[in-house]
């Protein structure tokens, strides 16, 4: 069976980033060695799967463990070695398990109630049965990304209700549900904000005979509204964990990772393993236009694979080339090196590559080119200022062993425009995704691109607890760390905020 091999009894020097945590924390004060910016006071979110098993059973992939929010308070001003409390100099943090419906359930239940990933609830004949003319509801793990749009802060996943927390207390305030009635019960963590308007775009997947995907805009003033502004029919979708985006287009990327909307309903399989690889058939890139809702484009490239893009931007206007970057694999073998018990084992993790997709509009070219032979995943840009536009410099996590021996160990910064990168490494180090922090204009620095810090949670392999680390994103240097008394677990995607 799929995701069932490797359960070896040796563990990957990393294990610990892949287990439950041992306690929630409130506030509590961290250690910090080395000197905060003294314009860094702000705090930053993280968003992840931190409980690993209900009762006697375990969840089968990284993707499935039960969502909790880790949040960093930084109060800095000169030396950053004193204790954080309230305003006071420091950092502070706090971890909180969302009370979605799946934990809700879990809790009161003792077992796995509801479907995630790649881990499907033990049900009867019947059950199964009477789900295909019922589909169960979403199960609310809102474990992978963070949005603060309008006045709500949400934890997001592939199911389309987000769920709102409280960002300072880290209390659940609830299910977010929609005044419309799209009947999609599949989109993205990564809605995009729309360059130079503010609205949240965001794709989502109608499955019936003829499937269709959606685009749809939600106003801040009515969030719980989402208007479709364009749609393509499809007869096999194809599993997209992200889009992009640009002033004109919303741009996707199918890749021939594909499913049988039948099979969602009759194989009684979790949700990933009802898609199929088909390396014979292309890539396809859709350019739907944000201003009329038509397709305005269809192209192929090679065969590939990625979860992120990084970001993508027009040349010489709407009808001329429009790039695109993202975290390119060969084939979606990474999905099957993410069950937990080949990741916690050791098991070889595949790399993705920055890669660039040139589309040519005026001949229907599209130009694949490699912008980085270092590795480079869970992609950050100075997403502000540049979403949507030409930019210079990202920031992910990467393996200095690129043969995959080995999961993320290194933080990599690429130009590129160049195709130089930086590397930050410590040994027994495994940072997760590396959030751009901006520096104020007024701080008398460097006003380019990277001008700001990087921040990201490291888990120290050696002393089995975690750290928040604060890197110069100019010269990818250190500036200061602040320990966490237990392993955080290995989390998604974050976002900071000031103040």
């Amino acid at each position: 069976m799929v995701g069932e091999q490797g359960t070896g009894g040796n563990q990957a020097p990393y294990a610990a980033g892949l287990r439950t945590p041992a306690r929630e924390y409130d506030g509590v004060a961290l250690p910090v060695e080395g000197t905060l910016p003294p314009w860094l006071s702000g705090t930053l979110l993280r968003n992840g799967p931190a409980c690993f098993e209900v009762g006697d059973r375990s969840f089968r992939h990284w993707f499935d463990g039960q969502a909790m929010i880790h949040r960093f308070h930084v109060a800095a001003a000169g030396d950053a070695s004193g204790d954080a409390d309230g305003d006071a100099t420091g950092v502070t943090y706090t971890n909180r398990y969302l009370a979605t419906p799946a934990r809700t359930a879990a809790l009161a239940n003792g077992r796995i109630t509801y479907g995630e990933f790649a881990t499907d609830p033990c049900r009867s004949i019947f059950q199964r049965l009477f789900t295909l003319f019922t589909p169960p509801p979403p199960s609310g793990n809102t474990n992978v990304n963070i949005v603060q749009f309008g006045e709500r802060t949400l934890a997001l996943t592939e199911t389309p209700l987000p769920v709102e927390f409280d960002p300072g207390t880290l209390e659940t305030v609830g299910v977010q549900d929609y005044e419309d009635h799209l009947g999609a019960p599949v989109t993205t963590a990564h809605p995009h904000l729309e360059p130079g308007r503010g609205h949240l775009v965001n794709y989502s997947v109608r499955f019936a005979r003829t499937c269709r995907y959606l685009i749809h805009r939600q106003r801040a003033e009515s969030s719980a509204l989402r208007e479709v502004v364009a749609e393509k029919q499809v007869t096999h979708p194809s599993y997209m964990h992200s889009f992009a985006i640009t002033p004109s287009y919303a741009v996707l990327v199918e890749f021939p990772y594909r499913v049988n909307p039948l099979a969602l309903l009759l194989s009684g399989r979790p949700f990933i393993e009802n898609y199929r690889w088909q390396p014979d058939d292309p890539t396809r890139i859709t350019l739907l236009s944000l201003t009329d809702g038509t397709v305005a484009g269809e192209y192929e490239a090679p065969a590939m694979f990625a979860f992120h893009h990084i970001n993508a931007y027009e040349e010489d206007g709407a009808d001329g080339t429009v790039v695109l970057d993202l975290c390119a694999y060969p084939d979606p073998e990474i999905v099957q090196a993410l069950y937990l018990d080949r990741l916690r084992s050791g098991g070889p993790v595949p790399q993705a590559l920055p890669t660039r997709l040139r589309v040519d509009r005026r001949t229907g070219r599209v130009t694949v080119t490699r912008l980085s032979d270092e590795p480079l995943e869970l992609p950050r840009i100075d997403y502000r200022r540049h979403n949507g536009h030409p930019y210079r410099y990202t920031y992910g996590v990467g393996s200095r062993d690129h043969g995959g021996g080995d999961f993320f160990d290194q933080l990599v910064k690429l130009d590129v425009s160049s195709g130089e990168t930086l590397t930050w490494h410590e040994p027994g180090g495994y940072p997760g995704e590396p959030v751009f922090v901006a520096a104020p204009k007024d701080t008398g620095g460097d006003a380019g691109e990277d001008s700001g810090v990087i921040l990201s949670v490291v888990l120290d392999s050696a002393a089995q607890s975690s750290y928040l680390l604060v890197l110069d994103a100019v010269s990818f240097t250190e500036l200061a760390r602040a320990r966490v008394p237990q392993p955080v677990p290995f989390g998604f995607h974050g976002v900071f905020s000031r103040g």
